[in-house]
């Protein structure tokens, strides 16, 4: 069987009806092998820094620039799924994620699109990695 994520996303773009829908389905096999084995990141800003949707660095000196651009050294096809996973939640709005929660608060902030788009894939990944170490701690050990 597949693990796929499969639900209607609304369409509000310029043009289109908002009661027509479309249905993504995102492969999540294809997000968990891109990836690979999380135990090999050391920490939680090791697999945002992979995907390449951390913050890049700018600073020489004393100086530090308060506002970058996101690194994007990572894998390419990493962040479109990351992206297509956050275009779902904004179309869809479950209340009950903290994803979503999260990239609602910062667009009520009146952040730009890429820059909540790029803090909730941040965001995703951070959860993503705690709940499989999580997890990964849980499990029996086999002496």
């Amino acid at each position: 069987m597949r693990n796929t994520m499969s639900t209607e996303c609304t369409s509000n773009r310029k043009g289109k009806s908002p009661a027509k829908t479309q249905e993504y389905s995102i492969p999540f096999e294809h997000e968990i092998a891109e990836i690979g084995d999380v135990t090999r990141f050391t920490h939680k800003g090791a697999i945002t820094a992979f995907a390449g949707v951390d913050p890049g660095v700018n600073e020489s000196g004393t100086y530090e620039q308060k506002s970058v651009p996101t690194s994007k050294r990572g894998s390419a096809e990493l962040r479109k799924t990351l992206f297509q996973v956050m275009d779902c939640l904004i179309k869809t709005m479950p209340q009950d994620d903290p994803v979503y929660l999260f990239m609602d608060k910062k667009r009520a902030q009146g952040k730009p699109y890429y820059v909540y788009m790029t803090a909730g894939a941040n965001k995703f990944l951070r959860i993503y990695y705690g709940r499989v170490k999580e997890y990964l701690a849980s499990l029996p050990t086999s002496e």
